[in-house]
């Protein structure tokens, strides 16, 4: 049954969904700093992101017991590798720079998925494309602070993870149509906890109370951002949409400057609006090329 259209609840959502992976983000700050105790691992971090995620999407499974269909394992591997590596370096650099900073460098994903998508989906590239791909990319440049005595390594980190999240975009466009989004997600938490937990095995510390609350609630907030983000997709178009995840800039900030008393400087927010653009740009083509299809 197809999902009535709503463009104003699909803002509702988006944002929601943006609020939550802000508050995923600063959770994973704050476990990767001494906030909540010793500093965790991003390793052990990304590990707890998926443990407990499993459980909220195997309790779901528990209740609903839904029909699911042969996996493709091979892609299901592919994209949960990618999912663990991407989101192990972006805790990483969180814990290193501004909030604000590595979310800026991770709307950088869709640049790579589109620049992945022309040797693996074989799809062209025009012009207008490769204009936003390369203001984004110049915004990138600002946020790494090239320099001496100001470069950030934890923005390389985020710069990689931007990266390995694009090529797992790429898988998600393969799978998609393939299974249901409960048994991808099923699937992916799954394999996501077994490759976490052995990697998060050589560094893993004991948490303290307030750690494991972190972690918990980790999990639950980027589980449930993936369900609001879903959802709102269904009931509008991306390009309407899309846009509104960049709240998750906005929230960040906020978060940034109330708990870690952390304002951005005019290089972040010069970074910051350099990237946007340019995936703005580019989500403006994208809607200009499906009207042109339809």
């Amino acid at each position: 049954m197809e999902t009535k259209q709503n463009p104003a609840l699909a803002a509702m959502l988006m944002i929601c969904a943006s609020a939550l992976i802000a508050v995923a983000n600063l959770l994973a700050k704050a476990l990767g700093t001494n906030a909540l105790g010793p500093a965790l691992h991003p390793l052990q971090v990304s590990q707890g992101r998926f443990m407990f995620a499993l459980l909220a999407v195997g309790t779901v499974v528990a209740v609903m017991r839904p029909t699911f269909t042969a996996p493709q394992w091979r892609l299901h591997m592919g994209r949960t590798t990618c999912g663990w590596l991407g989101v192990t370096l972006m805790f990483a650099a969180a814990a290193q720079i501004p909030l604000s900073d590595a979310v800026a460098i991770s709307f950088l994903n869709p640049i790579f998925t589109m620049m992945l998508a022309i040797p693996l989906l074989g799809e062209r590239v025009g012009p207008i494309r490769w204009i936003a791909a390369a203001f984004a990319l110049c915004g990138a440049l600002v946020l790494l602070r090239p320099g001496a005595g100001s470069f950030q390594p934890g923005a390389v980190l985020a710069l990689l993870s931007a990266m390995i999240i694009g090529l797992e975009i790429i898988l998600i466009k393969w799978l998609s149509g393939m299974q249901r989004p409960l048994q991808v997600l099923l699937i992916n938490n799954t394999m996501g906890t077994v490759i976490a937990t052995t990697a998060m095995l050589f560094v893993w510390e004991p948490p303290t109370g307030a750690q494991w609350v972190a972690l918990g609630g980790l999990g639950f907030a980027m589980i449930s951002a993936q369900t609001f983000f879903v959802n709102a997709m269904a009931r509008a178009e991306a390009s309407f949409v899309v846009p509104f995840s960049y709240a998750t800039l906005v929230f960040v900030t906020v978060y940034d400057t109330l708990i870690f008393g952390v304002l951005p400087d005019w290089v972040s927010v010069t970074g910051a609006v350099i990237i946007l653009s340019g995936a703005a740009l580019l989500a403006w083509r994208e809607a200009v090329h499906r009207r042109r299809a339809a």
